[in-house]
């Protein structure tokens, strides 16, 4: 599972079983690992995901170089391995009684999974092609929810929040699409609008009527 490099170390005693719990909780998708800032050395790695190992340098910095506002926790922040890989990486600065840093503990998560997964269901959530239309040419209640539907995403207003000019909009795309020509149309569109049969039968006069293009 990991490696350290000398158990009787006090911060491989007080550290190691923290960094042993977030490699088994994460794992196998986190790297755990214990740097000593003196000697700029791993002290101890869980889960590697590189050939690095025990006492080999960590490569830090300086830690006076880090903002000190910080409060010795850093990110998280991005790295890459060599294979494409990307980590969303988290450092903290584990300091001694005395407020020296004694431990560079880093968390090194790797996102491919999450990544994955993203993508799977954004594949399955968004359609590739267009519906095919003569499969709901007949289907007029169908039209109705996808044109009202349609309406309400384009302008993010629910058909409880539509405005007149919203629904007179929306019974336009709906006589164009010939919804009215069937008989039971008008109480279905009634329904799915949220308001009575004479309110839609009030809009599509004035829909229809031919001074409504000349209105502002």
């Amino acid at each position: 599972m990991g490696e350290v490099e000398d158990t009787q170390d006090p911060r491989i005693r007080l550290w190691a079983p923290v960094a042993q719990a977030v490699a088994l909780l994460l794992g196998p998708y986190a790297e755990v690992v214990l740097h000593d800032p003196d000697t700029d050395r791993v002290l101890g790695i869980w889960n590697p995901m590189t050939s690095r190992g025990v006492g080999d340098p960590s490569l830090l910095g300086e830690l006076e170089d880090l903002e000190p506002s910080a409060q010795d926790v850093f990110g998280p922040y991005e790295k890459l391995l060599v294979d494409g890989r990307r980590l969303a990486s988290v450092s903290a600065v584990l300091r001694d009684p005395q407020g020296r840093p004694s431990a560079v503990l880093c968390i090194n998560l790797d996102r491919t999974p999450l990544e994955q997964a993203a993508a799977v269901l954004s594949a399955f959530g968004a359609p590739t092609v267009q519906r095919p239309e003569p499969l709901f040419e007949q289907d007029w209640s169908e039209r109705i929810q996808h044109i009202i539907g349609s309406h309400v995403r384009e302008t993010g207003r629910p058909v409880e929040r539509m405005t007149r000019q919203d629904r007179l909009a929306v019974l336009g795309r709906l006589e164009e699409a010939r919804v009215f020509a069937v008989r039971r149309a008008a109480p279905v569109v009634a329904g799915a609008l949220r308001v009575s049969r004479s309110t839609v039968y009030g809009l599509l006069a004035e829909l229809r009527s031919p001074n409504t293009k000349d209105r502002p």
